[in-house]
């Protein structure tokens, strides 16, 4: 797995926004990076837009984060470096690394396959495998049910709540840093809540409006004098109801249709392809994929065969 952005954090500051990944439609200027002294910890960072094996990829602030796709998970060779906002990486802990939320934000993940679900908190840039959405140290992937594996079908939805509260805490510890990071408590108690439909993402809804992310529950956190509540995972392990998945390939995303018409037709050698209305915040795209796929390992190539083709925003998504 590439780890480089271990060595060569990205600079925070610059915000780039797009409509949506995948889609062919949008531009963002090329960034310009610098490197993080190691040991330095920077209480809160975002981040230029940055290049990884020839894909782009785009930090932002999205409250409304809601995606799926497949995790994976990061261990021994890389306990006790440096994340990529200078922390000290514990795979014991609740942390994650996710290509573009801002570090820190907190996420729920839920096991599509198990219904296993738990808070992480996103303090590393990564996965930088294609067709990898968020990367779980070796205790999340343990409570997720997918240590063996090292893979799993997801969802990750941002806690908007905590993420915010977070982002307080964090701007006003300032240069002092997080200080003590959470660690791994056991399952715990287990509690049922509904899972909304896996369809039901931000970026592929299939009627409008967007649905938010659900609340988080009850976490518990930790306030030092003059500065904001910091939330912190608390290990909890919650069962979600089980349903049937399918992986495709999401290639583009356009407002035209007849763009996605053209790259339909392009990439009908690859697989069977399907463009479908959707709505995103109200705006009507019309969504590319390639699919149904069997399994990880096809969707892997196949994405591969796309990005090698020149559709280095195509990625996995899991409906």
């Amino acid at each position: 797995m590439m780890r480089m952005i271990r060595r060569f954090p990205l600079a925070a500051g610059a915000l780039a926004m797009i409509v949506l990944t995948g889609c062919g439609e949008t531009k963002v200027a090329s960034p310009t990076a610098r490197t993080l002294p190691q040991g330095q910890v920077q209480p809160y960072k975002i981040g230029n837009p940055y290049q990884v094996a020839g894909v782009w990829y785009y930090p932002k602030v999205d409250y409304n984060y809601d995606e799926t796709g497949i995790a994976s998970w990061y261990g021994p060779g890389f306990h006790g470096k440096y994340t990529a906002n200078g922390e000290i990486y514990d795979q014991n802990g609740l942390t994650a690394a996710h290509k573009t939320l801002p570090l820190p934000s907190m996420v729920r993940v839920t096991n599509l396959e198990n219904g296993r679900s738990i808070v992480v908190r996103v303090n590393d840039r990564g996965p930088f495998s294609n067709g990898r959405i968020i990367d779980m140290t070796r205790r999340g992937a343990q409570l997720l049910g997918f240590i063996g594996p090292g893979t799993a079908r997801v969802r990750v939805q941002i806690l908007g709540e905590e993420s915010q509260a977070l982002a307080a805490a964090a701007s006003a510890k300032g240069a002092e840093g997080f200080g003590p990071k959470p660690t791994a408590a056991p399952a715990g108690i287990v509690t049922a809540t509904p899972l909304p439909p896996v369809g039901a993402t931000s970026t592929a809804q299939a009627t409008p409006p967007a649905t938010p992310a659900p609340a988080a529950q009850s976490m518990p956190g930790k306030t030092v004098l003059g500065q904001a509540a910091e939330p912190e995972p608390d290990g909890q392990v919650s069962l979600e109801p089980v349903r049937a998945t399918n992986i495709f390939i999401q290639a583009g995303a356009f407002t035209r249709q007849a763009n996605a018409q053209t790259l339909t037709a392009k990439l009908a050698r690859f697989g069977q392809v399907r463009t479908t209305p959707i709505y995103v915040n109200n705006q009507l795209f019309y969504r590319v994929r390639l699919g149904p796929i069997s399994n990880v390992t096809q969707a892997d190539q196949v994405l591969q065969q796309l990005i090698q083709s020149g559709q280095t925003e195509a990625r996995i998504v899991v409906d």
